[in-house]
């Protein structure tokens, strides 16, 4: 399986491309940005790239999943947060791929080209990102945000901007990370009390029950292939 790296990067740098220079193609809309500017604008998207990664794409989801996972199982660091930032990452670039690859070759590639404006390449280019967003933003985060803007509710979500779909995609999936993060705790939790009850009515109260629920846990959940399940799970709602 191959990431396509190049057109992905340039698809995101389409977005900084659009909003930082706007006025430096008004007079002549068909030109391409010069090679001092891109670096520039290169610089800009490198800059942003790490929180549209974090913050915009399934891996504030997955992250948000596997950290409650890590703390269901009890294994305090065990996998590592580089471990787990790096499965989360490698997930988020495979899932939003397609969307990428849409991105560059309705926004960026045109403007490289000189067949776009700034502002039509901002508009065509970040159009798949919106709709993205926009599947997963509840309705109910939607209209929290066009409250805080004050701006007047459109007759179609699609007529947002991204800077109101952005923020409620956010919250919604914040939302959405923590309901599947306690339903993951509850088989945990039923083990550890489980667990407690025994060792105490068998009178082991020099032994904490962590110590004893910790290899069941373990147990459990390489037998029942825990990471294929959680992942897949993950992926297939994504």
């Amino acid at each position: 399986m191959r990431f396509a790296s190049a057109p992905g990067l340039s698809a995101w740098l389409a977005i900084g491309a659009a909003w930082a220079a706007p006025a430096s193609n008004a007079a002549n809309p068909a030109a391409a940005p010069s090679q001092p500017m891109q670096i520039i604008l290169l610089l800009t998207g490198l800059t942003l790239l790490p929180a549209v990664l974090v913050s915009l794409t399934p891996f504030l989801r997955i992250s948000l999943v596997l950290h409650f996972l890590r703390q269901a199982l009890g294994t305090q660091t065990a996998p590592s947060n580089q471990v787990l930032a790096g499965l989360s990452l490698f997930l988020s670039l495979l899932l939003v791929q397609p969307v990428v690859r849409q991105a560059y070759e309705q926004g960026w590639k045109p403007f490289e080209q000189g067949k776009m404006s700034a502002e039509q390449a901002w508009e065509q280019g970040t159009r798949p990102v919106r709709d993205y967003l926009l599947r997963f933003a509840r309705e109910k985060d939607l209209a929290l945000m066009v409250e805080i803007t004050k701006t007047a509710p459109p007759a179609n979500p699609r007529e947002l901007g991204l800077a109101v779909v952005a923020p409620a995609y956010v919250l919604s999936e914040l939302r959405r990370g923590f309901q599947i993060g306690a339903v993951l705790f509850l088989p945990f939790l039923i083990i550890d009390l489980v667990v407690a009850s025994v060792t105490l009515s068998i009178g082991m109260v020099q032994l904490p029950p962590v110590m004893v629920s910790a290899p069941l846990k373990l147990l459990l959940f390489v037998l029942v292939d825990g990471w294929n399940l959680v992942v897949g799970s993950l992926v297939r709602t994504l």
